[in-house]
């Protein structure tokens, strides 16, 4: 490749020229970690984990990467994200070298500069690595959990990580903290999938010029083809193509040729602010004996065999070693085989131990790393007003005291959606008022006016709003110029609550949440990041923000785009989670939006779902009717219509959704005249109803209720399940799929008609579940009775 002529990169190159026979030494001890913990597992990926550990050693050493080992979780330390995350055994190896290097001279010095903090639950130690792949141990893809925080999100899926660190990249970057890198591995076989590419496309418009890749180009993936069989290009093109700088080395065992290729994207001039990638030329599965495909994601079997130790031998003959069992099968039982491999990994780090210039390099080169991370970067805007945490004010969930313009009378005709477009705004300018900052960044799949995202960058009261953001001429912009891409924007939100700037990180979260939108029925889109983002915040010690994730138009409502459009399964993504992980909200009416959204904000739970409708209709006059505050809606259900006292009970209603809840407002005259004495709630969110007191729960729907009750949805029945309490029950109840087929399309009227949710459908139907009521209680009576 052709070389720099930057005297910056020379002068870089020629400090770090005398330290390649260091490298060579850590290289070879990483390679010969991973080969023994997966042969000890037999379980692992290590064509990949090998192909990387040139580039691997570099980023961790030559100071290209300013990281802290021993305190993770530095704010304003360089941030490392493995997009190819089967390959964590690569990681965990070289932690291992590295960690003892500081464990033996800490140990020789006491000097508190080499220790860990908190070792016994940071430090990945090479007695780690027999826990790969174990329940309780090392993970088999890369987790920002315990000993392996080193690793900022978790990766696996392929293209999963890669909107994630584009977020990573972008918080830093609005927080005025720019210079702080976002480095991301990943392999060709990982570039082919879709988020790579809207990845790369977001990255350039939003102008990350601190996301830089390292692509170890080596041809293959897991089946029997070359990559380059079946997509077009080098990764110049690849990466070119979408406007990011890129610089290669054609030998991937040449520590110069890499060296200078990785310093020419770090230091090199980047006068367009774009992301940057290099790449390296490389052979799946460098010095395993097996290569290509075929070293992916299966090590030598069985454990010990003749193809392990073939490649065991230049290490023992190059540093004078010799391997415990060499050349024999493996031990007979478990404890031995641990045994075996315990002792081999000793043997490796031998090579460490007998060489004190060696400890010397790694632990004072770590330490210095550690110690150039600085405590405030010059323009980080994040505290530029004040330091007090924003998501500490009491003001941002007391709904009940928000502006009097936050909510609309009754009778306004209006869809719920723009009271998303109002609280936007109004907390983002509250934001500013107070903080001198959003406090949400928000996007869309160029749906952000049509989805009412867009009032996260819009005016309220005096405060002209932060506008678009533009990485030229507004990069303080709250609303980001996204295209059609989903899942980017998925990963790019999770991504970005990840960076924390709080001065203590365990204990508390200061940054940017992120709000993004699409159509309910694209919902499906936006999952795959959002999963690994609840598996992130269930097991990371550090604190993380919050996503809000926009279901528009959802329901049956969208009507005219037809059944394409239609939002009635596909929500259900967000019911994929486990419980706590997500708190799913289903206002009917605009003037609910605020309270739920405040209210689900106070939680602590990663995930906020939000699901709108397209339609304007009437605010309800809930004084005059007899109905509950809006601010009801904050304890996820409450009473739309008691039961009539002095008559007798004929079962409790469950209505969830716009259309569905707005026509049971029009039938109530109906109901009193036909003398149909039924209890009507409103499903607002089961997440926050589950959170109520035991008394309010018991007030609003005791069990006894719950058992006598049917549901009325716009979703599909079985998306109401968390307010279905039986089989009887779910026979009684009412949604969009009553028929099991997709609705057609048309007016909003003609639709919910098919729905069959227009008022004289649901006055039948609620008719035959209070008319049958004896029936059905008897049917429960006996199954509970056949039961024994």
């Amino acid at each position: 490749m052709n070389r720099s002529t930057d005297p910056n990169v020379a002068s870089r190159l020629e400090a770090l020229r005398p330290h390649f026979g260091k490298w060579e030494v850590i290289k070879d001890m990483i390679d010969q970690l991973v080969d023994l913990m997966l042969n000890f597992r037999q379980s692992g990926h290590p064509g990949g984990s090998r192909s990387k550990v040139y580039p691997m050693v570099i980023t961790a050493l030559s100071g290209v990467m300013r990281w802290d080992i021993r305190h993770p979780e530095k704010r304003f330390a360089d941030r490392f994200v493995l997009v190819g995350g089967h390959v964590n055994p690569l990681v965990y190896a070289t932690l291992a070298v590295l960690n003892e290097a500081m464990r033996v001279k800490y140990r020789q010095t006491g000097d508190p500069r080499y220790l860990i903090a908190n070792e016994k639950e940071r430090a990945l130690y090479w007695e780690d690595l027999l826990t790969l792949r174990r329940r309780g141990g090392l993970p088999g893809h890369a987790e920002m959990a315990g000993k392996t925080l080193f690793f900022k999100f978790n990766t696996g899926p392929s293209g999963h990580g890669s909107p994630a660190a584009a977020g990573q990249a972008l918080a830093l970057k609005l927080a005025g903290a720019p210079e702080v890198k976002v480095i991301a591995f990943e392999g060709d076989g990982g570039l082919t999938p879709g988020a790579i590419h809207e990845t790369m496309n977001s990255a350039w418009g939003l102008g990350l010029h601190n996301l830089y890749y390292v692509v170890d180009w080596n041809d293959f993936g897991i089946d029997d083809h070359r990559i380059s069989e079946v997509v077009y290009g080098t990764p110049d093109d690849w990466f070119g193509s979408h406007g990011w700088r890129t610089f290669g080395a054609l030998n991937g065992e040449d520590w110069e040729e890499i060296t200078h290729a990785m310093l020419q994207m770090f230091y090199g001039d980047n006068p367009d602010g774009v992301p940057s990638c290099t790449w390296i030329k490389t052979r799946k599965g460098r010095g395993y004996g097996k290569y290509d495909n075929v070293s992916h994601g299966a090590p030598h079997s069985p454990m010990d065999c003749e193809a392990f130790w073939e490649c065991k031998m230049p290490f023992a003959e190059k540093y004078g070693v010799e391997f415990e069992g060499f050349g024999q099968p493996a031990p007979p039982t478990y404890e031995e085989q641990r045994a075996q491999t315990a002792k081999n990994m000793q043997i490796v780090l031998s090579v460490l131990h007998r060489d004190q210039a060696l400890i010397d390099y790694i632990a004072d080169t770590l330490a210095d790393l550690g110690d150039s991370v600085p405590e405030m970067v010059p323009n980080f805007r994040l505290f530029r007003k004040t330091k007090a945490n924003p998501w500490k004010d009491e003001r941002l969930y007391d709904y009940e005291n928000y502006p009097p313009q936050m909510y609309v009378a009754p009778g306004t005709k209006i869809p719920n959606r723009a009271a998303l477009g109002a609280w936007g705004a109004w907390v983002n300018a509250f934001g500013y008022e107070h903080y001198g900052r959003p406090l949400f960044i928000a996007m869309s799949a160029d749906l952000a006016e049509s989805t009412n995202i867009a009032g996260f960058a819009k005016k309220w009261g005096n405060f002209p709003g932060w506008g678009w953001y533009n990485r030229k001429t507004n990069p303080d912009g709250a609303l980001l110029p996204q295209e059609i891409t989903e899942f980017a924007n998925a990963g790019i939100s999770v991504g970005m609550v990840t960076v924390n700037f709080a001065d203590d990180p365990w204990n508390e979260w200061d940054g940017f949440c992120a709000a993004s939108s699409t159509y309910g029925s694209f919902a499906y889109l936006k999952y795959g990041p959002m999963r690994l983002f609840s598996q992130l915040a269930q097991d990371c010690p550090l604190k993380l923000g919050k996503v809000l994730w926009v279901a528009g138009h959802s329901g049956p409502e969208t009507a005219e785009d037809s059944r394409t459009h239609f939002g009635i399964f596909s929500p259900g993504v967000g019911q994929l989670f486990p419980k706590g992980h997500i708190i799913n909200l289903h206002p009917w009416e605009y003037n609910e939006v605020p309270v739920v959204l405040a209210a689900a904000l106070k939680q602590d739970v990663p995930i906020i779902m939000l699901h709108l409708t397209r339609p304007p209709i009437p605010i309800p006059d809930r004084a005059a009717l007899g109905i509950e505050s809006h601010f009801a809606a904050a304890r996820g259900a409450y009473l739309i219509r008691p039961y009539k006292e002095g008559q007798k009970k004929m079962g409790t209603v469950i209505v969830e959704g716009t259309s569905s809840t707005l026509n049971i407002i029009k039938i109530l005259p109906e109901l009193d005249k036909a003398g149909l004495n039924v209890k009507i709630i409103a499903a607002i969110s089961p997440e926050l109803f589950a959170m109520q007191p035991k008394w309010y729960r018991d007030q609003i729907l005791p069990e006894a209720d719950w058992w006598d009750s049917m549901v009325i949805t716009t979703s599909a029945l079985r998306l109401a399940s968390d307010w279905i309490t039986n089989r009887v029950s779910e026979e009684y109840s009412m949604a969009s799929d009553w028929d099991n087929r997709w609705r057609t399309g048309g007016s909003v009227d003609e639709v919910v008609d098919e729905a069959h949710l227009s008022p004289p459908w649901l006055l039948k139907g609620i008719e035959r579940f209070a008319r049958e009521r004896e029936q059905r209680l008897a049917r429960i009576r006996a199954l509970v009775e056949a039961a024994g």
